[in-house]
């Protein structure tokens, strides 16, 4: 069967090839397949890369290369005084994207911010459910549905969203990959045609790539957006060839068959710098790998019982095994490069012996658990099987029997977030904003709990805490209180934090234009390809 998928693999991407042999392509080794085309959904960065960053614009963007904010189909905006009223101004003429599924009649209008924002508070929306087993996972994590208040349409370019509370980092979070805006105009052809599902199978937006074929496990074909606001891209066809493997991907980049590949094995990395056709872009990755409790399941629900697991396990091992020095160890659920980060944090120190005492402190025995290890590459864990086998040998040493588990990256995600999930789940985060608020709250804030709170941890007094840093404008204010959560969040131990890594971006030579993004999405408006 896998030598039956591999030659599938490469009969498309010749098939694309061969399609685009007249025309400017740049060919992108994917390291899984998106979970689908709908980035409201989903909180994968590689399917962030499939759809939000190609596909679809939001109304703010971040720059290039950073986390500051520039207009994108809102050409403005104000906010009212009290920080409770942000009123934008579409840009006029923003076209949609035809495509070979759906034509479209009008322009970009309030109408379809309104849809594409508000089908993800409303639960009363036709939309709300209509991937079967989804949720928009990051508004309802970001508490958006208690956060606005309405959204309402000034004019046809005119659109206000009215907030319940002052939220310092609302605009950062409309330029994060939920907010992109949809259409709905073709919104309402697909419900019409009682076809709702294909807004998540073939997408269409504003962006600055439009869809053209999907292959799954294989290739993603995209081609230039004619009508985009900003102008043609510079390449005629974009591809994603999907491949899993890293080492594979190595061997594609330095053969020619793609051009850029992202999460290189740490041990290839030499190689692909001392590769005259590549070059290695690097810079210290604004993420955190963690192991996450199950807080809600005995013996988890017991600090002391998360307290020794932590002591058990050699981080540092890990840390040289997977990323061969190119990562740190975690302490904190927020990166050193982050502002707010707390250095008087002391990290829980390795002393097996210790970790044995607490468990007996703790009255358990005999403890026999699930290590859940993510199937695929990511920047702040390239190989997590490679670290659950390290945890596993730890933790033997106390007594303590592990199982390694693992299920293809779309059901790893979406079975990691249950309240009833048997085990402790690897996984991690890369900013998507610069705000610290997108760690604390979004990953373990109590509105996240059963969604990107994979600890399913409510504490009050960590919650107060965050909640009111993000209705603080004040920077200095919101730092003391970002402070005092990492010192409850270290106390309370929801989180194995395992480290923060090195990110490493292999391309060939003859490829201009692209930034290396802070936020771990990768963009490919305005890259080109030297003749």
């Amino acid at each position: 069967m896998k030598k039956i998928s591999a030659l599938l693999a490469v009969t498309a991407l010749a098939s694309v090839m061969a399609t685009s042999a007249w025309s400017k392509t740049l060919v992108y080794c994917s390291e899984s397949s998106p979970e689908g085309f709908d980035p409201g959904m989903y909180t994968g960065g590689n399917t962030f890369d499939a759809s939000s960053r190609t596909v679809y614009s939001r109304l703010v963007e971040f720059k290039h290369g950073g986390t500051e904010i520039e207009p994108g189909l809102a050409e403005s905006w104000t906010v009212s005084p009290d920080g409770k009223e942000y009123t934008f101004k579409l840009r006029k003429g923003v076209k949609f994207q035809t495509t070979d599924f759906f034509t479209p009649t009008r322009d970009l209008n309030a109408d379809d911010v309104i849809f594409a924002i508000g089908r993800q508070i409303s639960a009363d929306s036709p939309w709300a459910k209509y991937v079967a087993g989804g949720s928009y996972e990051y508004a309802d994590g970001m508490g958006f549905p208690k956060l606005i208040k309405s959204i309402e349409k000034v004019d046809d370019l005119t659109v206000k969203f009215v907030l319940n509370r002052p939220e310092a980092p609302f605009l950062a979070d409309l330029a994060m990959d939920f907010g992109s805006i949809l259409s709905k105009e073709y919104a309402d052809k697909l419900q019409a045609d009682k076809k709702m599902e294909q807004m998540n199978q073939q997408p269409l937006g504003t962006g600055p790539f439009t869809f053209v074929a999907y292959q799954p496990d294989a290739v993603i074909r995209y081609k230039a957006n004619e009508t985009y606001f900003k102008g043609k891209e510079k390449i005629d066809d974009l591809v994603f060839a999907i491949t899993p493997d890293a080492s594979v991907r190595a061997q594609k980049l330095k053969s020619g068959e793609c051009n850029i590949m992202p999460y290189p094995n740490a041990a290839d990395i030499k190689d692909l710098k001392a590769d005259k056709n590549l070059n290695v872009l690097e810079q210290a990755g604004l993420n955190v790998s963690y192991l996450a409790y199950n807080t809600l399941v005995a013996p988890f629900d017991k600090v002391e019982v998360r307290k020794a697991l932590n002591m058990a396990v050699s981080k540092q091992a890990i840390v040289d095994a997977v990323f061969q020095g190119s990562a740190k160890v975690a302490t904190n659920p927020i990166p050193p490069t982050m502002w707010s980060y707390n250095k008087e944090v002391k990290d829980d120190a390795y002393n097996p012996d210790e970790a044995k005492k607490l468990l007996e402190k703790a009255g358990v025995k005999g403890l026999s658990m699930k290590i859940w290890a993510m199937p695929v590459s990511r920047p702040y864990m390239l190989n997590a099987r490679r670290a659950a086998e390290l945890m596993q040998a730890d933790l033997a040493k106390i007594g303590v029997k592990v199982e390694i588990v693992t299920y293809d990256w779309a059901q790893y995600l979406k079975l990691s977030s249950a309240k009833d999930r048997d085990g402790a789940a690897i996984l991690g985060w890369t900013g998507d904003n610069g705000d610290p608020d997108n760690f604390l709250d979004t990953l373990l804030g109590c509105d996240a709990v059963g969604g990107n709170n994979r600890a399913q941890w409510c504490n009050k007094e960590f919650d107060d805490l965050v909640k009111k840093a993000k209705q603080t404008a004040d920077v200095k204010e919101r730092t003391k209180l970002y402070e005092q959560a990492q010192v409850i969040f270290k106390r309370e131990a929801p989180w194995m934090t395992i480290d923060h890594s090195e990110v490493f971006m292999p391309m060939t030579k003859n490829v201009t234009g692209y930034f290396q993004d802070p936020l771990g999405v990768h963009r490919f408006d305005g890259v080109d390809i030297a003749e």
